[in-house]
């Protein structure tokens, strides 16, 4: 296991800069208000490809030697992952193999092949996903990019939280989303050089709860394949990001699927921007337990805005999260 330094995320910035947007840090007295606490919006809904994985993507992709890339690279990811490696192959000219779940958003389908990307679907499982990529990779020879079981990925995401820092003064706590941990690997390794006594979050859907099952017994526990209305955050930890989690991150709090439908609706509302499912999850954690963030400063980072507008979960045809 190879674990990023501060010096590669360092470095990762340098690299990635002309691929990405420096993406903008908003505030909402309504929503300020509503939590007990001062919230700054760290906006990676404007980022390029739609979400903050275009970060590690683009310094995987941009770290690869020549001779490396000429194969070009592949993954398995459930979508901002898949759509953010087609987006920077294709900004170095390479072709970009993707598994994703049948069941994966069609929106997010759409932009990964609108970024060339050559997708190959699996059954929602990662069990699945993961047998129908050790196809691909085989027949591609491709340079497999974990979607955040990656060092390069990680290095990548952390420059999420470099940005944050310069953006705000004076943070209590960073709540980031959880479901491989790639973001919030990234954000420890930021925060723990740069800013140690700030505390670190990762809020997880209650429907798939493997990460605080896993930091509340000490080890490792995946589930195969969990249903949450949050679909970018169905997959488990592995022992990259698991190495983050254990050592940096003070609590995994956990929301319910009303919960996230009902943060993500606010802040649609009061900061009157698209953001997915997941992004709303850490707003419904602090919303949920108030106590620990009253009179704070705390940065809440929004993952993402890819979402399908024909299929909003707040639509009759979604269902009752209750």
């Amino acid at each position: 296991m190879t674990i990023p330094s501060f010096q590669d995320a360092l470095d990762a910035r340098e690299r990635i800069a002309p691929y990405i947007h420096h993406t903008p840090v908003l505030t909402s007295q309504r929503l300020n208000d509503a939590a007990g606490a001062k919230l700054f919006f760290k906006c990676e809904n404007f980022q390029k490809a739609g979400a903050f994985k275009v970060r590690g993507a683009s310094n995987a992709v941009f770290g690869l030697k020549d001779c490396d890339a000429t194969k070009g690279v592949a993954t398995h990811s459930s979508g901002n992952h898949a759509l953010s490696l087609s987006y920077a192959a294709g900004q170095r000219g390479i072709p970009c193999h993707v598994v994703m779940p049948r069941t994966a958003p069609q929106a997010k389908k759409d932009a990964v092949r609108g970024y060339g990307g050559l997708i190959t679907e699996c059954e929602p499982s990662t069990s699945s996903r993961e047998a129908v990529f050790a196809e691909v990779q085989a027949d591609t020879g491709a340079n497999f990019v974990h979607p955040y079981n990656d060092p390069r990925v990680i290095a990548g995401q952390a420059t999420c939280s470099m940005e944050l820092l310069e953006q705000t003064e004076g943070l209590d706590a960073v709540v980031a989303p959880i479901g491989g941990g790639g973001m919030i690997s990234g954000t420890c390794l930021t925060l723990s050089s740069l800013a140690p006594n700030v505390a670190i979050y990762a809020a997880e859907p209650t429907q798939a709860d493997d990460a605080a099952r896993s930091f509340a017994a000490g080890h490792i526990i995946a589930d195969d394949a969990p249903e949450t209305v949050a679909d970018g955050l169905k997959v488990p930890l592995k022992d990259l990001t698991w190495h983050f989690v254990k050592n940096h991150v003070s609590a995994i709090p956990t929301a319910s699927e009303q919960e996230i439908v009902d943060a993500m609706k606010l802040i649609w509302k009061y900061l009157k921007i698209v953001v997915e499912p997941s992004s709303a999850v850490p707003l419904a954690t602090i919303l949920k337990t108030p106590d620990t963030f009253a009179g704070k400063r705390v940065g809440v980072i929004l993952t993402g805005g890819n979402v399908d507008l024909d299929r909003l979960p707040w639509m009759p045809q979604q269902g009752d999260f209750t």
